[in-house]
């Protein structure tokens, strides 16, 4: 007998209630409490970022710039086929292009249709309401006080949940062992750590980077395409923006309460 997907995503959060209290969770609470509330002032933020698709459109380079500063920094793999062609069945993105169709199924708006045909960028929208961190059964996945959702590496079971739960298809799953596709002999400087195969793996945020109060790599990287900001704070380029320009958010309706925001 199958199992829709109200039924599975309900048997998931019963799985991670359940798995809450298991003594086997225990070990990997330290790493996942470093990025929780170590700093005092997380609370204080709450992180969005707004892309400025004209900006993008303009200069089409900068779309392939903030991918690739994001998948270089975080030892993000390029797998291929035997044929040494894109895989695009068992592809790791963090960040990634794609139609309007796909990115805003649920716009329909007819003011919009003129950008059918155009690429837009599409990430973790670290969502307010993410439903990918109540279905993981073993807290692998979990929000901060600042609204970035992370993932701990060590404390994921491959049981791919949190990509059931996730609407926007921000999470990829390692089929393989991702390390057979970076060289490994010349790593970034960030020295991010790489996975394993049988893992989730999805955009952290450049949590890393907030630590040194730097933005993203794929902000930094776009030129002024992407604004990273503190959305608590009235006088952020963030909020700036979002006050003098139309912005649209991914499938808004669901309640997850996204926080990339998008400037047509």
């Amino acid at each position: 007998m199958g199992v829709n997907r109200r039924d599975f995503l309900k048997l998931a959060g019963l799985s991670a209630a359940a798995g809450a209290g298991f003594e086997l969770l225990r070990p990997g609470q330290a790493v996942a409490q470093k990025y929780l509330s170590s700093q005092p002032d997380l609370a204080k933020k709450r992180w969005a970022m707004v892309i400025d698709m004209k900006k993008f459109w303009a200069k089409p380079d900068r779309l392939e710039a903030a991918v690739h500063a994001c998948h270089q920094a975080h030892n993000v793999p390029h797998v291929v086929d035997k044929n040494k062609k894109p895989d695009h069945k068992h592809e790791i993105k963090w960040i990634w292009t794609d139609t309007f169709p796909h990115v805003f199924p649920s716009q329909v708006h007819d003011q919009l249709v003129k950008f059918k045909k155009m690429p837009f960028i599409a990430m973790c929208n670290h969502c307010d309401n993410p439903p990918c961190v109540r279905v993981c059964p073993t807290r692998a996945t979990f929000r901060r006080e600042d609204g970035v959702v992370m993932m701990d590496f060590h404390r994921c079971i491959g049981c791919r949940f949190c990509m059931a739960g996730c609407p926007y298809g921000s999470r990829s799953f390692n089929w393989q062992d991702p390390r057979k596709f970076l060289n490994l002999k010349k790593l970034p400087p960030t020295n991010f750590p790489t996975r394993e195969k049988g893992v989730v793996e999805k955009c952290n945020g450049c949590a890393e980077r907030l630590a040194e109060g730097k933005p993203p790599y794929c902000a930094e990287a776009s030129k002024g395409a992407m604004t990273f900001g503190n959305m608590n704070d009235p006088g952020s380029g963030v909020r700036r923006l979002l006050a003098k320009r139309y912005s649209l958010r991914r499938k808004p309706g669901l309640g997850t309460m996204p926080h990339v925001f998008y400037l047509v």
